[in-house]
């Protein structure tokens, strides 16, 4: 990953650009959605550049940038369609310390602009590196058409709930009663607006604040061929939700990938050191996945099971098979690659 995709806040900063023309306005459509001090150089502007102007969503300045227009900018970007003037802006935006981005310039630029799924103040980035642009929009498209116009209200009454929401313990207990609000409260009370999701909110308050704590449990989870694309939907889930992943030496780390971000990953080298790891987060109240190569022993889940333990098995997914010309089907010629992708 040579771009690492970050979130930058440009509340009340400034971003500067370069160009009056089509460019300059398909970047700042993107740009005038932040709440940052937009700054426009061009020396001739389109005028739907000059009505945003009027209307105040930025400052235009009717001249080419300087040495000092730079100073401050948070981002500047190169928009000109000129490679010598978009150089020379670069230029003043390095010297003044500032990022630039040179538009359809990705290796003369500091930072690239992902294609956007935005659902404020739930936003999706998209980036392929500049490889890919088309496939970008390709997500893009597909992501616009799955996700619900609701999914910013959503986060927004969700946001304002924090503050009464950290009356549950830091930890799993807040997890669950987040998870419950995004995956099934919300989703059903958010057609009735505001004033539902926030009454359906307290009323999952309570019920969390009411609830007793959730014990320890194991997941004995294969990890199949090692292909992450290849694990359950269980193997998945298990692993979103873990507090602990403990897995063999080798597992590939698309495998790991798919582990909450926040969950404790150990290495095991042999049984024993497994078990007395995951007994020890048990009896802590932790939420543990443990990952076998391949499919997970029968001898270990008959001695988990023989302890007493409460663990729920979940196999692994063996490597897929190629397609075969059926016996009954005498003289048909060997399936083509299309033919054994669509069999799998």
């Amino acid at each position: 990953m040579q771009h690492f995709p970050i979130y930058l806040d440009l509340d009340n900063r400034r971003v500067v650009l370069s160009g009056g023309g089509e460019t300059a306005l398909a970047k700042l459509r993107l740009i005038l959605k932040t709440t940052a001090q937009v700054e426009v150089f061009a020396e001739t502007a389109k005028p739907d550049l000059q009505r945003l102007a009027r209307a105040g969503k930025l400052t235009l300045h009717f001249r080419r940038m300087t040495a000092n227009d730079a100073a401050g900018a948070a981002l500047v970007y190169a928009a000109e369609d000129d490679a010598t003037l978009d150089a020379e802006t670069a230029r003043l935006a390095h010297a003044s310390g500032a990022m630039v981005n040179i538009v359809d310039n990705l290796e003369a630029s500091d930072f690239i602009t992902p294609a956007i799924v935005d659902r404020d103040p739930v936003t999706i980035a998209i980036g392929t590196e500049g490889a890919a642009p088309v496939l970008a929009r390709m997500i893009k498209e597909d992501l616009e058409a799955r996700l619900p116009s609701e999914l910013g209200l959503m986060a927004r009454v969700g946001k304002a709930f924090r503050a009464m929401a950290d009356r549950l313990p830091m930890g799993r207990k807040r997890r669950d009663f987040w998870a419950e609000y995004y995956q099934e409260i919300g989703p059903r009370l958010s057609e009735g607006g505001a004033a539902a999701l926030e009454g359906g909110l307290e009323t999952l308050l309570d019920k969390h604040l009411a609830a007793e704590e959730r014990s320890g449990h194991l997941d004995l989870a294969g990890t199949g061929p090692g292909d992450p694309e290849l694990m359950t939907l269980a193997a998945r889930k298990a692993l979103d939700a873990a507090d602990l992943v403990i897995h063999a030496p080798g597992t590939p780390g698309g495998v790991l990938e798919l582990a909450r971000r926040e969950a404790w990953r150990v290495e095991a080298t042999d049984e024993e050191a497994a078990v007395a790891r995951a007994g020890r987060a048990i009896a802590r109240g932790l939420q543990v996945v443990w990952l076998v190569p391949g499919a997970p022993p029968r001898a270990l889940a008959a001695r988990l099971a023989g302890e007493g333990w409460s663990f729920r098995l979940i196999p692994g997914i063996a490597a897929p098979v190629q397609a075969r010309t059926p016996a009954n089907q005498p003289g048909r010629p060997p399936a083509s690659t299309t033919d054994r992708e669509t069999a799998r």
